[in-house]
């Protein structure tokens, strides 16, 4: 999964949610110096990637991309995905999707000093962009795909991924809604599971 759904799914702990954030920019087991909730984040946002990577409904949305587009299909469908979440972010979030984006960058924000290198230097195209926002509508996409393109320097393709979304919205959208009502059941499990551990 990508940005949003990993932030939406850590729920509503501060620090939780910092190390979902901050999971990609990390090598290793390298995160030992962070507070027991942001190295539990971190493992929360692996053990996501994990099951997403796994689940025959994902590897199911992959088949459907144009071979061109190799080892980058996984990544492509995380972005649909979090395309997906974002225009029907309602039926699974309270808050407006518009403040949920910016409580996040502000959390963030209020914690820079923390994160590492990396997601300092990512904070500031993602908020001044407001990614999360974007991912909403087919032109936040496409732009979201167009830069993921220049960074590979042209070798993923992914600005044509547009093409493979419209032509299988339905089908696509289908996918997503069975695979994230499992997701978000892996999420409350795993969730459930740090708070019984550490509230005996």
């Amino acid at each position: 999964m990508n940005f949003l759904a990993h932030l939406y799914l850590a729920n509503t702990d501060k620090e939780i949610i910092i190390g979902n954030f901050i999971a990609d920019t990390i090598k290793g087991n390298q995160f030992h110096h962070f507070s027991d909730k942001i190295q539990f984040g971190i493992k929360m946002h692996r053990a996501i990637d994990v099951f997403t990577d796994e689940h025959p409904i994902f590897r199911q949305s992959k088949r459907r991309l144009d071979d061109k587009y190799r080892l980058y299909k996984g990544v492509i469908i995380d972005i649909i995905y979090d395309h997906f979440l974002a225009k029907n972010w309602l039926q699974y979030s309270t808050t407006p999707l518009d403040v949920f984006s910016q409580e996040i960058y502000t959390l963030l924000y209020d914690h820079f000093e923390i994160l590492p290198d990396r997601a300092k230097h990512l904070l500031p195209y993602m908020s001044n962009q407001n990614w999360l926002y974007s991912y909403r509508t087919i032109h936040g996409i496409t732009s979201i795909l167009h830069d993921m393109n220049v960074r590979t320097k042209g070798l993923s393709k992914m600005n044509e991924a547009v093409i493979d979304l419209k032509e299988n919205y339905t089908i696509f959208e289908k996918d997503f809604t069975a695979f994230f009502k499992e997701l978000e059941a892996f999420s409350s499990t795993y969730l459930k599971n740090y708070d019984s551990k550490n509230h005996k």
